[in-house]
């Protein structure tokens, strides 16, 4: 039995969970739509390029739950991953999915983007474990800002390696998928990295490594 680790966004979904749950806060009226998208288009228009802080992203994504309940958003999370998300989901990816598990093989989504989100689409692929970006709650609601490490870019090793001590688990044998340069660093630790769909960068490097280049789409 080995580990086999996803990354979500552009990788299992065809599209970014948190870009995708800003357009729909504007359709919910939570923020002023025009405006908010934009400025959210813009700076994941910086992470592709791998010049994003996730701080500045996370500050500015937050903003609109400041005050809110988790079950409030939660609430709404369900229904966004039922209308927007499950279209996107790679067939590619389930058949991957479907392969580990007949494999026995332990699943782990790891992603930058929120907890509540990842975690909620992680549900709908049937993934139960995920590392993703967790929120800060005051008052049992959301402050608007991020605790612990961010899982992203070395974050996301950091993560990890605490996970892996956590549970007891290894990397031998392990595979990692990602689309993402941003994802260099924890594709060069897993024993079998696996590119998909990957970005121009990534792409580059897998086929001067070696790496296996997949297409999900």
């Amino acid at each position: 039995m080995a580990l086999a680790i996803f990354d979500l966004d552009e990788t299992l979904i065809d599209g970014d969970c948190a870009s995708l749950w800003s357009e729909y806060m504007a359709v919910l009226g939570w923020v002023d739509g025009e405006s908010f998208v934009s400025k959210d288009h813009e700076l994941m228009a910086l992470y592709a390029e791998g010049k994003l802080a996730m701080e500045d992203y996370m500050a500015f994504s937050l903003s609109p739950l400041v005050g809110r309940t988790a079950e409030e958003v939660d609430f709404v999370v369900g229904p966004f991953v039922e209308d927007v998300i499950e279209p996107l989901i790679h067939s590619d990816a389930m058949r991957c999915l479907a392969q580990h598990r007949a494999a026995g093989d332990r699943i782990l989504i790891i992603s930058a983007s929120a907890h509540f989100l990842v975690s909620a689409i992680a549900e709908r692929l049937g993934v139960a474990e995920v590392l993703a970006i967790d929120l800060e709650e005051q008052h049992d609601c959301y402050s608007g800002r991020t605790r612990g490490v961010l899982t992203y870019r070395d974050g996301k090793v950091t993560r990890l390696n605490a996970w892996l001590e956590e549970h007891g688990e290894s990397l031998e044998g392990s595979y990692f998928y990602s689309d993402s340069r941003n994802d260099l660093p924890l594709l060069a630790l897993v024993a079998n990295p696996r590119t998909v769909n990957p970005d121009p960068t990534l792409r580059a490097h897998a086929e001067e490594a070696g790496w296996p280049i997949l297409d999900w789409r």
